[in-house]
C-alpha cells in the first residue's frame, strides 16, 4: 500500500502541560486507523495535529507529511487551503451551522473553497442521497435526527473529494443503532472512494474492525 500520512516526532505542550511526546505515526491510502486511549491520553491533539487543526512543538526533527507535502512548513493560510483541499472532519457534536439548511451545511467546504458552481450543489444533493438524506436537503439540522445530522456531517466530509477524513468520536452522542450504521458506512466509503480515515474513539467494536489501532497512554504510543 501507498503511504499517505507520515507524522516523525511529534510532541505538543500547552505551556508546562506536556500532552504528546514523541509519537510517529503512519496511515497508508484506503486505510482504517483506529486511536483509542483513556481520556487525557492525547488523542483529540494527535488527531487535531495530524489534521493541521493544531501544530506540533517546533523541531527540527519533527515532520507532519501528507500526500508529500510537509504541513509544518506552511503558513497558516496555505496550510488553511491544503486542509480544505485535501481533508475532510467528522467530530462528535456534528458542527452544523443552525441556519443552513443540510444542503447549504454540506455544500460549505466547496464554498470555502470558491466553489459556488451547480455542480458543487448537484455533488453535494447526489451525497445526500448516497447518505439517504435527498428528502431533507432542504431541513435545517434542528429538524433532523442525531443520525441524520451527523450523516449530513458525513457529506459534508466529502464533498472535496479529500484523500483522508479525521473523525473525532464521531459516534459517541448517538445511541447503539446509528452508532453501528455510521460504522459500516465509514467502510462502504473506504471501499467506494478509496479514503483513508483516522478515528478517535472509545468504541471497542470499531476499534476492532478498524484496519489498525494505535494506543495512546500519557501522550504516547503504548504496544
Amino acid at each position: 500500500m501507498e503511504q499517505l500520512l507520515k507524522a516523525q516526532h511529534v510532541s505538543k505542550n500547552y505551556g508546562d502541560l506536556k500532552v504528546l511526546t514523541d509519537v510517529n505515526i503512519t496511515l497508508e491510502i484506503g486505510e482504517i486507523v483506529t486511536i483509542v486511549g483513556p481520556s487525557g491520553a492525547g488523542k483529540t491533539t494527535l488527531l487535531h495535529i495530524l489534521g493541521t487543526l493544531d501544530r506540533p512543538n517546533k523541531n527540527t526533527n519533527t515532520i507532519v507529511s501528507i500526500e508529500n507535502t510537509e504541513t509544518t512548513l506552511l503558513t497558516d493560510k496555505a496550510l488553511a487551503k491544503f486542509r480544505n483541499q485535501h481533508m475532510g472532519f467528522i467530530f462528535q457534536f456534528h458542527e452544523l451551522l443552525p441556519e443552513f439548511t443540510a444542503l447549504e451545511n454540506v455544500c460549505l467546504p466547496g464554498w470555502l473553497g470558491g466553489d459556488f458552481s451547480k455542480e458543487k450543489t448537484k455533488k453535494a444533493l447526489g451525497l445526500l442521497k448516497r447518505l439517504g438524506l435527498e428528502k431533507r436537503a432542504s431541513h435545517k439540522p434542528t429538524n433532523l435526527s442525531g443520525g441524520e445530522q451527523q450523516r449530513v456531517a458525513v457529506a459534508r466530509a466529502l464533498i472535496n473529494d479529500p484523500k483522508v477524513i479525521f473523525a473525532d468520536e464521531p459516534t459517541g452522542n448517538l445511541d447503539s443503532e446509528n452508532a453501528n450504521s455510521l460504522h459500516d458506512l465509514f467502510f462502504e466509503l473506504r471501499d467506494e472512494l478509496g479514503c483513508s480515515f483516522v478515528i478517535v474513539t472509545h468504541n471497542k467494536d470499531l476499534a476492532k474492525r478498524s484496519d489498525r489501532t494505535i494506543s495512546l497512554k500519557d501522550g504516547q504510543i503504548s504496544t
